[in-house]
């Protein structure tokens, strides 16, 4: 089973920047055993929130051609605690990126308040590991993957057409 840890893009500038929304409720299984009494999101699925926001980007400036899986989390500093019924923006842009791997950083936000600043690497995992064979489709980015960005293409066509 793969969660997706967003909701939608709101913003999505190719091989530059993503701006996604993640709205946290009291359905989701995961908080009822964190922290009974005191449910909030972990700070490991906010890191993974944040590494499908980031990895969408990168995978999309590369047209989706190699397989971007994360290789390393440099920096995840957390402020604040998130609990059901809030609503984060995670920012994410590119600040590197080449055939072998990408880097992004980003934060997390609730309203004006900064959740969270977490900094990450990826690998293209095609051109990284020689003499390793992984299978010819693209087992990253799924089709649940992708119709969060077609969502989000769509949407925005839309609204252009009612302005």
């Amino acid at each position: 089973m793969r969660w997706i840890w967003i909701d939608k893009f709101l913003e999505f500038k190719s091989g530059e920047s993503a701006v996604a929304l993640k709205n946290v409720t009291l359905a989701e299984e995961h908080l009822h055993d964190h922290f009974p009494g005191f449910p909030m999101m972990p700070e490991c699925l906010m890191i993974e929130a944040m590494a499908q926001t980031a990895g969408i980007l990168v995978g999309e400036s590369r047209n989706f051609e190699e397989k971007v899986i994360l290789a390393k989390i440099k920096k995840a500093a957390f402020y604040h605690f998130v609990c059901p019924g809030d609503t984060i923006i995670l920012h994410a842009r590119i600040d590197s990126i080449a055939p072998e791997a990408a880097s992004t950083s980003g934060e997390i936000m609730r309203g004006d308040e900064r959740i969270a600043q977490i900094s990450l690497m990826f690998s293209h995992i095609d051109n990284n590991l020689a003499g390793k064979q992984f299978p010819e489709e693209n087992f990253v980015f799924t089709d649940m993957f992708n119709s969060l960005l077609t969502g989000f293409v769509e949407n925005k066509a839309t609204s252009e057409q009612t302005e």
